[in-house]
């Protein structure tokens, strides 16, 4: 048996595997290389869409399906398609017309599980077309006919952000859905019961049928399901104080090669797992 067999890692993108650049540095490509090598089951569980995170997964080459949306769904390169996937309530557009009523200049796009659409303009949306090269297409919310995966709202304030937040958990259908704040400038709707943690359990049923370990690595407030729901849940250093606390241990930050350092304290028998 390999050292590293039955064991699932998944780690977050931004701010947990990726450097503050966007890069990755080469320890650890090296560490996940040799835990691939050695019978371990690599991952990451990202916000992004799976069109926005391909050169991410041709980057780093992980062995197993991703986990995408948040937690909405779970993607095969190898096939391109969806290995799992849940679709966001058309009753949606009922928050989505009372923030754009209430708040004015809040940014808002909808996400079909292979498109973004930008229905509100503000900086925040421009900010993020500049930064992920996504087309600007412009539709209202009722006019989209493809399944929602779902809403994303923006603004560079936070002050809107955590205004956008208690009118959105205040309003009488929120029971019917889930909130998360994936960034600093953005907020999302998610159907409801889905986080990252949703994916952990539906990936160890797709990749094996004999049990398996769990490892989640994060650092933001969206990381928080899934480092709950892990075997072993390990916030890097820079995580929000949520993440921290949801977590089980914590290691060094995203800049000092946190994944590196996971898998050699892995194999070195100094993590509880």
């Amino acid at each position: 048996m390999k050292k590293f067999e039955g064991i699932l890692l998944c780690t977050d993108l931004d701010g947990t595997l990726l450097k503050k650049d966007g890069t990755i540095s080469q320890e650890n490509r090296r560490a996940i290389e040799f835990f691939q090598q050695n019978g371990g089951f690599f991952t990451f569980v990202t916000g992004r869409m799976p069109f926005f995170a391909r050169h991410i997964y041709l980057d780093i080459g992980p062995n197993a399906p991703i986990g995408c949306i948040n937690g909405g769904g779970i993607y095969d390169y190898s096939t391109e398609s969806y290995v799992w996937k849940q679709e966001l309530s058309r009753d949606v557009q009922e928050l989505v017309e009372y923030i754009d009523g209430s708040m004015h200049g809040m940014g808002i796009q909808v996400n079909t599980f292979d498109k973004i659409y930008f229905c509100k303009e503000n900086s925040a949306m421009e900010r993020f077309r500049r930064i992920t090269n996504m087309p600007n297409l412009v539709l209202p919310c009722r006019q989209i006919e493809e399944p929602i995966a779902k809403i994303v709202f923006g603004d560079e304030d936070p002050s809107q952000i955590s205004l956008l937040a208690e009118l959105l958990k205040s309003h009488p259908r929120a029971k019917d859905f889930d909130f998360v704040h994936s960034e600093q400038t953005l907020y999302e709707i998610l159907p409801k019961g889905i986080h990252k943690g949703c994916v952990l359990p539906r990936l160890v049923k797709h990749l094996s049928s004999s049990p398996m370990k769990t490892i989640a690595v994060g650092d933001f407030d969206n990381d928080i399901g899934m480092l709950r729901v892990a075997d072993l849940g390990i916030a890097v250093a820079n995580a929000t104080l949520g993440a921290k606390q949801a977590a089980d241990c914590m290691t060094v930050s995203n800049e000092e090669h946190a994944i590196a350092q996971i898998i050699e304290d892995l194999e070195a028998g100094r993590l509880p797992l």
